[in-house]
């Protein structure tokens, strides 16, 4: 792979990975929620999520996903739902129960689990990573190495990403403290992971 082609990818994937989609949007509700503190668990849980869903992908699962409708509609439909409830759930939190300075325990392990599984569930991620990443790939090398290289340039600027839009949203955190305030800012949030789960629904298999 020439530094060339690298350079081609690398910038290809700060644009795509700098668009607001549902792992996105899930970080800075967490982050206006609950301050920079979820960039803990939000930017592992990007970032092991994209490392599923992209070995998944190149092992060849997501060629089998883009000609199954079945299984297509099924993935899609398991991510929507999530999303959905995710958002429902923060409609109803009480303000209370969400505002808290430090993650630990389960939340911080529900954070994590919840952007590992908005990532990793997301059908047009799975079957994008199939279509997007081997055309970076010379064939006449050593393409096992070739994968992984950008496998790991693909997460460690997707989980840059996330870790700049939670410090971003993190900087309103604290104009958001009164409850009511929290209160809307919670609704807004579900609203937007609601948002997220009905376009996800939207998605359609690539020909």
């Amino acid at each position: 792979m020439t530094l060339e082609i690298w350079l081609s990818f690398s910038i290809a994937t700060i644009v795509l990975v700098t668009m607001p989609g549902p792992t996105i949007l899930l970080t800075v509700s967490y982050a206006l929620g609950q301050g920079k503190n979820t960039a803990w668990a939000t930017v592992p849980g990007a970032m092991v999520g994209d490392f599923v869903a992209m070995t998944i992908s190149l092992l060849g699962a997501g060629a089998i996903l883009a000609a199954s409708a079945t299984l297509f509609t099924a993935l899609k439909f398991i991510g929507a739902a999530y999303l959905i409830w995710m958002g429902v759930q923060m409609w109803r939190a009480d303000p209370r129960e969400l505002k808290t300075t430090k993650l630990k325990g389960v939340s911080q392990q529900k954070v994590f689990k919840d952007t590992f599984l908005v990532t990793v569930l997301n059908p047009k991620g799975i079957m994008f990573f199939i279509a997007f990443v081997p055309q970076f790939i010379d064939p006449a090398k050593d393409t096992l190495t070739q994968f992984a290289i950008l496998e790991a340039t693909f997460i460690v600027l997707a989980g840059t990403s996330v870790l700049m839009w939670s410090l971003a949203a993190s900087v309103m955190h604290s104009k958001f403290q009164e409850k009511r305030t929290q209160t809307l800012v919670n609704k807004l949030s579900g609203s937007f992971l609601i948002g997220a789960g009905l376009l996800t629904l939207t998605a359609k298999r690539a020909n």
